[in-house]
């Protein structure tokens, strides 16, 4: 038996790629095939635009797949979203789809669209986001550069947006979000009613949630006077319970704790004024609470 794995094909490819890696999972593609391999015998992956994932996983094609929230939702897919995957984004900003239109224009609100022209790539999704608002527009599939389409082809856009930065280089402004967005593994109904399958597919959640948790801590080890030991626990965040090693000298131990990388610049300086040393910093693959 083997579980079936969908791995979204284009922007995310790399670094979904890089995320199983860091798992445990070396994945091997090739440009003339869509099924690259993986070095557990009972996974079987293939590539799949993110757009399309939901689709695949719904009719059992797949098992499950990694693609958009926004994706689910644009193909009205009945599939099971079993976790997020917080990766490959610029900033820890939410990703958003934004209704948006011209600085300083006339759109000022959903309800300026009424008889207007929208551009996008979720023809679903904006249509849906219209209705609830109680909107009449026209609705046009975008292939691309739709922030360059206002005003000229369309009064405004439904773009995807993490910085806003693109929007704000052409001159647009957001209106309004229409979906908060975020990478999730999805499955089919099946999959989880199925033993076997359930279990693979719980044993790679974790270990992918473990590298993801990994990516924003470090393991420190120093080595401090017994006597400091007190000073040294002082410093670290509340939660944190170190290991504590003896050493051969009896008036010295040794101390192993993880961390997250945006506390360490502080508390290294710190355990260095206390007379630590041997302090060293290494990155971590996993990391289970």
């Amino acid at each position: 038996m083997k579980l079936r794995v969908g791995i979204p094909k284009g922007s995310l490819q790399d670094a979904t790629i890089d995320l199983f890696k860091n798992a445990g999972y070396k994945i091997t593609t090739s440009s003339r095939s869509y099924f690259p391999s993986i070095d557990d015998p009972e996974i079987e992956c293939m590539l799949i635009r993110a757009q399309e994932m939901a689709r695949y996983v719904e009719s059992g094609i797949l098992d499950v797949g990694i693609t958009g929230h926004d994706w689910v939702v644009e193909n009205g897919s009945d599939v099971i979203e079993l976790t997020e995957l917080q990766y490959a984004k610029v900033t820890f900003n939410k990703v958003r789809w934004v209704l948006a239109a011209k600085q300083g224009g006339e759109i000022k609100s959903v309800k300026d669209l009424e008889g207007k022209t929208i551009a996008t790539e979720v023809v679903n999704l904006s249509k849906k986001y219209l209705a609830e608002n109680g909107v009449s527009a026209k609705v046009e599939y975008s292939y691309g550069a739709t922030e360059v389409k206002v005003p000229h082809l369309a009064d405004a856009i439904i773009e995807i947006t993490e910085t806003g930065s693109s929007l704000r280089a052409n001159n647009l402004e957001i209106i309004d979000t229409v979906l908060e967005t975020t990478t999730v593994l999805i499955a089919n109904k099946a999959t989880v009613a199925d033993l076997w399958k359930k279990n693979k597919v719980e044993r790679l959640i974790m270990l992918l949630q473990s590298a993801l948790e990994a990516r924003n801590r470090v393991g420190v080890m120093l080595n401090i006077k017994r006597e400091k030991l007190d000073d040294v626990i002082k410093l670290l965040p509340p939660t944190k319970v170190p290991t504590i090693s003896s050493l051969m000298d009896d008036d010295w131990v040794d101390i192993f704790v993880v961390l997250r990388k945006s506390v360490v610049r502080d508390i290294i300086p710190a355990l260095k004024d206390l007379g630590a040393q041997g302090i060293v910093e290494f990155p971590l693959s996993k990391f289970i609470e």
